[in-house]
């Protein structure tokens, strides 16, 4: 007998690599290429730093307030943490806890099945169908929970308000949650129907479409009752989880609407017309409602195009996984890095035909 038999032992979540070479075009890990609100940045020049030798407000009142405000809900239907990869562990802790599996499509988000293992949940992953699509109907079944993200990742495919509704609304003695990371990208968002049911929460991020990633900023919004049990699993968690940095950029950001609209317009300008380039040099594209492409070559092996761009310090995204072990997910840059990647694309491309 050792101690290592009583260690919890799963398999880690393996964020995109964060090269640490200075001239690169990094489009792998689906950050915003432009900067947060300049609003974000004036905070930053009057932040007084003494504040942080206080601990910050447990309720982070002034960022769920805002958000709260921002979205037309009342403030004790709002949860913030850490990140949404924070308030989602919140949700799988919280939420599910029966035993029978919880249902997300097989190819998404690849926390899902590691937090799942880490909380000793079951689960049961449904397949997408051949064209990459959630199918509602797959998901009215037995289960102790359901969750996806809306546009899902890595595929980028949104789903339709009444699929969604309609999954809700088969499973209302279950929670089911949506992660809507990308969705600020062309997406419908699920938020209108946390007041129709109070079984459904949706869970957003600062990370992608307000250009946060670095502070760590992620909600949540359903029903009084969703929350408070969040609040409470929270509270026996760790009940300081944003600083009262984090508070104030993100109340900036959000406050910011101008700002917000206007970089992820640019950004699905540039996802447009990068696809339509991608389909000249021969590659398929899944329509796309996020900040990134999902796209296949039609000769050109996936893997080779990865390494072959990696060695000139550009950065996508490879899964070597079944099913889509033979597509790039692209990160939506800015036109000048879209550009350079492109014409670097093309070159790898016509030197293996």
């Amino acid at each position: 007998m050792s101690w290592e038999d009583n260690v919890r032992k799963v398999v880690p979540y393996v964020p995109g690599e964060q090269p640490k070479v200075a001239d690169k075009i990094k489009l792998n890990t689906n950050e915003n290429p432009y900067p947060p609100s300049p609003k974000v940045g004036n905070v930053l020049k009057n932040f007084d730093a003494n504040s942080l030798r206080l601990y910050p407000d447990p309720e982070a009142f002034k960022l769920t307030e805002a958000i709260a405000s921002y979205y037309g809900v009342d403030n004790n239907k709002v949860f913030v943490g850490v990140g949404s990869d924070d308030v989602l562990a919140m949700c799988f802790l919280t939420f599910f806890a029966s035993s029978k599996p919880i249902l997300f499509p097989d190819i998404t988000y690849s926390f899902y099945d590691v937090w799942a293992k880490v909380f000793n949940i079951p689960y049961k992953t449904i397949p997408l169908d051949d064209d990459f699509k959630i199918s509602c109907d797959d998901y009215m079944q037995d289960n102790g929970g359901v969750i996806f993200p809306n546009p899902n990742a890595p595929t980028g495919r949104d789903m339709s308000l009444s699929d969604i509704e309609k999954i809700v609304k088969n499973n209302s003695n279950q929670v089911v949650i949506v992660d809507e990371a990308y969705v600020d990208f062309g997406a419908q968002s699920a938020l209108g129907l946390t007041d129709k049911y109070d079984n459904l929460l949706v869970v957003q991020t600062f990370s992608k479409s307000r250009s946060m990633a670095g502070a760590r900023i992620g909600f949540a919004i359903g029903s009084k009752k969703l929350i408070s049990y969040l609040n409470d699993v929270k509270y026996s968690f760790n009940s300081y989880t944003l600083s009262p940095l984090s508070i104030e950029l993100g109340k900036a950001a959000i406050e910011d609407d101008e700002y917000f609209k206007k970089t992820c317009s640019k950004l699905i300008a540039t996802r447009e017309n990068s696809v339509d380039r991608l389909k000249e040099l021969g590659f398929s594209c899944i329509d796309s409602k996020s900040n990134f492409i999902f796209a296949k070559h039609k000769t050109c092996s996936a893997r080779y195009i990865f390494e072959s761009l990696k060695k000139k310090n550009i950065f996508v995204r490879y899964f070597d996984k079944p099913r889509i072990d033979n597509y790039l997910r692209i990160t939506v840059g800015t036109d000048e890095q879209m550009d350079i990647f492109i014409k670097t694309l093309k070159t790898i491309v016509e030197t293996e035909k």
